[in-house]
Order: structure tokens, then sequence, then C-alpha cells
């Protein structure tokens, strides 16, 4: 038995190998994903017959990222070996990883890919587009520019002078330049400065998008309260949770609102408001 454990404790210091399969430390995953991606690079007819292992060796990918050997084994072993974004792309494109792929490479090594996001499709399909119809509450869908793209019946009634034929779509555009909303939305201020937080986290994302730079020109422009809230760089994440509304005839409708991603356009939300009570 002590003998069974100095040889576990050698192998674990000489190599860096993590022998606990349920490690879930993200160097050892960062590691393995390595590993696995370029074992199953292909490898020329030639030399099929005398690899005794699949893929390629790690000299033959360190070579093709552009890096050092070391540093190669060293990720591959889980060890605490500083990754620039510069090399980690070298090393995606030498590992022929699809874009999902990439992005993980990314998330485990801690590192923001330095190749800015591609142009976003203008068009949104139709099965996208008919979401808000499927909800029995109210229901808006948001492109990344927050205009309302599509919305329920349910929605149209509620959100007086913005949802409806001939308004402002955007929703930026309507809770701080609209007299409307200040009417509509029981916790304006809050709800204002908590929109303008939770954009420019989108924003963060996007930071050379034009379109995006373009509403944040107006909006600073435009609303005083806007430019003050973009100076201060608050950052929250987009968030449910109680959001009322003023009737009309007075008092106030409570919902709680629940916004959801869309998986095959990332960029869109689906915002649904559950009437509370």
């Amino acid at each position: 038995m002590v003998r069974l454990f100095l040889n576990w404790y050698k192998l674990h210091l000489y190599t860096g190998i993590n022998t606990t399969m349920t490690d879930a430390n993200p160097r050892a995953m960062l590691g393995a994903f390595i590993r696995a991606h370029r074992e199953r690079l292909p490898i020329s007819g030639k030399l099929l017959g005398r690899r005794r292992t699949p893929g390629w060796r790690r000299e033959e990918l360190a070579d093709a990222a552009g890096v050092g050997l070391t540093w190669i084994t060293w990720l591959e072993q889980g060890r605490d070996v500083s990754a620039s974004p510069a090399a980690l792309a070298r090393l995606a494109g030498a590992l022929l990883l699809n874009p999902a792929e990439r992005a993980s490479l990314f998330d485990l090594a801690g590192r923001r890919d330095p190749v800015e996001p591609g142009e976003l499709p203008t068009d949104i399909s139709a099965q996208v587009l008919a979401l808000p119809l499927l909800m029995t509450v109210p229901a808006y869908l948001l492109d990344h520019l927050w205009t309302a793209r599509a919305w329920n019946p349910a929605a149209a009634r509620l959100f007086t002078g913005w949802l409806e034929e001939g308004a402002e779509k955007n929703l930026l555009r309507y809770v701080f330049l609209s007299d409307a909303a200040r009417s509509l939305i029981a916790d304006w201020p809050e709800r204002a400065q908590r929109l303008a937080a939770e954009f420019r986290a989108d924003f963060s994302r996007r930071p050379r998008d034009a379109a995006m730079q373009a509403l944040v020109d107006e909006l600073s422009a435009q609303s005083p309260l806007f430019a003050k809230l973009w100076r201060e760089q608050t950052v929250l994440h987009r968030e449910g949770g109680e959001r009322g509304f003023c009737k009309p005839q007075g008092g106030t409708d409570r919902y709680q609102q629940t916004t959801l991603l869309v998986a095959s356009q990332v960029e869109c939300k689906l915002v649904c408001l559950a009437p509370l009570g």
C-alpha cells in the first residue's frame, strides 16, 4: 500500500498530471481540452502507420501554433502557466477549433478572445419572431440594440406609448426619452438606472459595434440622465424580478419578469411578464 501511494505521488509530482477524474479545476480542464483536440488532429497518410498514438505530437502542435514546446506541455499538464490571448488565438487556429470550441478554450483559460465577433445578422428567423405569440402573458423580443422586433397583444396593451403602431420601438429610447414611460413604470428612476447598467454589459461585449455606439451617443445627447448613468460605468447582468406598472385609473399592476436568451440567435432576448396576484 505504501509503495502504491509513493508511486502515485511521484507520478503527480513529476508529470503534473491530475489523476482525479472528477476534478473541476479549470487548469486541468484546459489541459484535457487541448490534449483531446490535439489527438484528434489529422496526420498525413505516410505517417499514419508509424504512429502509436492518435493525432499530432506536442512538438508538431507547438510548431504550428508558434509557441514553445514546454508551454504546450505545461498547459496540458494543468500547470499554472500564463496563456496570453494572442498565444491562445494561435493555438485555436492550429487545433482547427470551430467557433464554439474556440470560445470554450478562452473560457477555460480565463481570457478574452482578441478576435472581434462577426457582424450580427439583421434578419431574425420567423420561428424566433413567433416566440412572443406562444406566450399567454405579456412578452416581447429584443434584438442586440434592445429594439422590440416582435411582441404579443398582451404586451401591446401593457406598454402604451411603446408597443403600439407608429411608436418608437427601441426600449432605451422609450424609457429615457418618452414621457409615457415615466407615467407607466412605477419605479421609473430605479428601472432607468438598471437598464443603462444592463445595456452596458451588452455594449462591453461588442465595444466596436457602430450601431450600439450611435445609440449611446444619441441617448447621451438627448437624455442628461442617461449621459450621467453612462459616465458612471455601472455594469449589471440582466435579471428578472418584480415589476410594477401604473394603471390609468389608479393603482399598480405587478408582474414577475423573466428574460430568456434565444440559443439560435444569442443576441435576442425574450422578455416575459407573469402577472402577480
